[in-house]
């Protein structure tokens, strides 16, 4: 009966950090970093997208990352010709990253 006890008050405590931890923000941190790192010049890229693992030649969100990519690198006219909402997407995180760091700095925790 004592393991129980332990074990309880152990998840409570993993359940307290995970709930003060700012997971989203270090999901767009990463997904940021993972975006400076994309070599959108090679020739052949990882894809997470569903379509295209299906075998799907057309989606509305593929390039979308490497648009993204050449828009870090300077390059305008070629994001903008991958996929027209890369600067708007790139605005978009750049945002929420900004908003939550507020948030954490207002509050005092995540959340």
């Amino acid at each position: 009966m004592a393991f129980f006890s332990y074990f309880t008050v152990q998840m409570n405590t993993i359940t307290d950090i995970l709930q003060r931890f700012p997971l989203e923000l270090v999901f767009w941190t990463g997904a940021l970093i993972g975006i400076l790192l994309i070599d959108p010049y090679g020739a052949h890229h990882f894809s997470l997208c569903p379509l295209d693992n299906l075998g799907f030649t057309w989606c509305p969100g593929c390039g979308l990352g490497r648009a993204m990519s050449l828009l870090t690198k300077g390059d305008i006219q070629a994001s903008w010709s991958m996929h027209p909402l890369a600067m708007f997407a790139f605005a978009v995180i750049i945002y929420r990253i900004i908003q939550l760091i507020r948030n954490i700095k207002t509050t005092k925790n995540y959340g």
